[in-house]
């Protein structure tokens, strides 16, 4: 039998494999939240949770970013780091301006964004999604190849976004080399530029 994880893949039958840090290719890969200061929640995951390195993109804003079929101009500051083996990522919005960020920050607060899902071919598995009635809220070109969708509804239990994430040779070695700074990391340097 066919296990859910394994038709998100690809939307087909598959069998599960893991990227090089070693989460589940079809299952979840990245934990992320919404933040007012991006520097306070790295030195509250680095002091309080034992997380980090994190790695500092002051500024993400791409063309091609799509926000509810209309083309976003909405800057964002992104960290990224792990614990353990899974990523977390945190999200600081620079501007006013509409966004999947934006907007969550005005429903509930900062706090929980989403789920990122590593998939091999995320449009290839982005029909299988909308049929089982989640819709697509954003979608923006990754500077490892692909784009991103993030996606909204599916399910009432749902705490957020889930974003479906292209798990190609980039993104594994890119993640990938942040995972193994964080292996006996010993403290030093936790906030560094993003490789």
């Amino acid at each position: 039998m066919t296990s859910p994880a394994q038709i998100a893949m690809t939307g087909t039958a598959a069998s599960a494999d893991l990227l090089g840090y070693g989460q589940p290719i079809g299952g979840i890969c990245q934990t992320a939240f919404v933040v007012r200061d991006i520097n306070a929640a790295i030195d509250h995951f680095v002091r309080d949770c034992a997380a980090g390195p994190f790695f500092l993109l002051p500024s993400f804003l791409v063309e091609g970013q799509v926000y509810r079929g209309t083309p976003s101009t909405a800057d964002v500051a992104i960290a990224m780091g792990f614990a353990g083996h899974m990523q977390i990522e945190l999200i600081q919005p620079l501007d006013d301006n509409p966004s999947v960020y934006r907007e969550t920050i005005e429903a509930r607060g900062y706090g929980f964004h989403h789920f990122g899902i590593a998939l091999r071919d995320v449009d290839a598995a982005l029909p299988g999604y909308l049929a089982r009635g989640y819709n697509l809220a954003f979608r923006a070109p990754v500077p490892t190849g692909g784009a991103v969708a993030y996606l909204e509804g599916g399910h009432d239990a749902s705490p957020g976004f889930v974003e479906l994430i292209p798990a190609n040779d980039g993104m594994d070695h890119h993640f990938t080399m942040m995972w193994q700074a964080s292996q006996g990391w010993d403290g030093s340097d936790p906030v560094r530029p993003f490789l």
